[in-house]
């Protein structure tokens, strides 16, 4: 179970990073040793939906 912080982000957060940041061993379980996560690496490369930006 996630901890309350990481379900609970600021204003102008992006919630998927914020719980990746905060749950990160529950949002990454099923990655293997050294494998980026695909949602991370989306995120990094195009940025954050407008959508998942807590307002």
């Amino acid at each position: 179970m996630a901890s309350a912080k990481a379900t609970d982000p600021p204003r102008g957060q992006c919630t998927q990073c914020w719980f990746h940041a905060y749950a990160s061993r529950e949002a990454h379980a099923g990655l293997g040793p050294r494998e980026d996560c695909p949602q991370c690496v989306d995120h990094m490369k195009g940025g954050h939906p407008a959508h998942m930006i807590v307002r």
